[in-house]
């Protein structure tokens, strides 16, 4: 893609390199004016998202951060605030932005979801049908057959390894969410394995690719 060329096919997209996905003039081709939920909950990979949503945010995009109650003991709510440029929803009783007690309306604005890091207790919530936290609830309003849902798990090797997660990620396939990694490589729990969530250039693409499908 030239330097001088704003624009960009679905073929400039395949061929994009890491760098590109990073690139807001590259992303706004994908997400001006799109309305993208990123939900955040607790692992420590939660410091790479705070790139995804600066990203989405100077593409244009419209991004509205949901977080676990674990989430924000690893990055305080305001900094995704301020990142986004919008409220950010941590609890099911606090009602920021309209007088809609499960956050209907939210639901049904967003044109993708993004969560990420998706944890083990996440990924089985979401599998499960339970709406413990915010972040759940929200999507439990989500039509998923308009809105892509793509997860990016984050979590030690032997997690991920586990029968009933491994089973989880089955689940999760068959009921039509998006996965992107996990990846392999070191890990905070200073193991080597899989686990790791994937980079934010790839979860941005995988987004993108979840949009056009």
């Amino acid at each position: 893609m030239s330097d001088n060329n704003n624009q960009c096919s679905s073929n400039d997209s395949d061929q994009a390199n890491d760098q590109d996905w990073l690139d807001p003039v590259f992303l706004r081709t994908h997400f001006n004016d799109k309305s993208i939920m990123v939900g955040v909950s607790g692992g420590i990979a939660v410091y790479k998202v705070c790139t995804i949503v600066s990203r989405l945010a100077q593409a244009g995009a419209n991004v509205t951060v949901a977080m676990t109650p674990a989430a924000t003991k690893f990055v305080t709510p305001i900094t995704f605030q301020a990142l986004s440029g919008n409220p950010v929803y941590t609890t099911s009783w606090e009602h920021i932005e309209s007088q809609d007690p499960q956050h209907i309306s939210l639901a049904d604005r967003c044109d993708a979801v993004l969560v990420a890091p998706c944890t083990m207790n996440t990924l089985a919530n979401l599998v499960q049908g339970r709406t413990d936290d915010v972040l759940t609830l929200i999507l439990s309003a989500v039509d998923r057959k308009r809105v892509p849902v793509v997860l990016a798990p984050a979590m030690n090797d032997a997690m991920w390894s586990q029968p009933s997660n491994l089973r989880n990620v089955e689940l999760a396939v068959t009921d039509g969410f998006t996965l992107v990694g996990p990846g392999v490589g070191w890990q905070a729990c200073r193991h080597s394995g899989t686990g790791r969530m994937s980079e934010p250039a790839d979860c941005l693409k995988a987004l993108q690719q979840a949009m056009k499908e």
